[in-house]
């Protein structure tokens, strides 16, 4: 085996352990789902298939990381729905028309008025998590060169926030079976049995009650 033939084996197997963490954190995350808050599961989009995901990549012109299509490969956003934005920090999955769209924009952006001076937006961030299923004001993006989740919202800030889509999952999946561990945001449900997370607003607290692990 020479030393490209090697490059590639372990970039495919660097791909392959990607792949799989992500995905069994997302795992973790469905099964609690399932169990407890079936309204928030029966919102996710079906997941993507090998076509649907080339298109996006095709659309943006950025390669999409291995753990980001096995998120994708489970669910492919979430529907416009009241308690979309389920993940921790209260964010919704986008789907790939959300993501073309917010790219699309902020590439644009970056074009027009941008520079090394004012980053808007770099070629290798993918936006992944909203604000909201149709608010895309501020969220969460992939950068697809160095694997980190940062922040982004309209008053310019592009802030890392976790180390890697995986770290965001496993925190996520930790706080859901284990919220009397963890300080900060504490898992609760709505009246149709959703995932929200608190404590909430004065205006939402009747509607809302912690997640007992009893």
């Amino acid at each position: 085996m020479d030393e490209e033939e090697l490059r590639g084996l372990m970039a495919a197997q660097h791909a392959a352990v990607e792949a799989r963490q992500v995905t069994d954190a997302w795992q973790r995350v469905e099964t609690w789902l399932d169990r407890h808050a079936p309204g928030t599961l029966a919102a996710l989009r079906p997941g993507a298939i090998h076509p649907e995901i080339a298109g996006l990549r095709k659309r943006i012109g950025v390669r999409i990381p291995p753990g980001l299509r096995a998120l994708w490969n489970e669910h492919a956003g979430v529907h416009d729905v009241p308690w979309a934005s389920f993940m921790l920090g209260e964010l919704a999955p986008m789907d790939f028309e959300a993501v073309a769209s917010v790219y699309g924009t902020m590439t644009d952006l970056q074009r027009r008025d941008g520079g090394e001076e004012y980053l808007f937006w770099r070629p290798a961030w993918i936006p992944v998590f909203s604000r909201g299923a149709r608010d895309h004001t501020s969220g969460l993006f992939l950068d697809a060169e160095t694997g980190r989740l940062c922040h982004w919202d309209r008053y310019g800030d592009r802030s890392p926030r976790y180390e890697s889509l995986t770290t965001y999952l496993e925190e996520m999946a930790d706080r859901l079976e284990t919220p009397s561990l963890m300080a900060g945001e504490k898992p609760g449900l709505l009246d149709l049995r959703a995932l929200a997370w608190g404590p909430p607003e004065p205006d939402r607290a009747a509607l809302w009650a912690p997640f007992s692990e009893s």
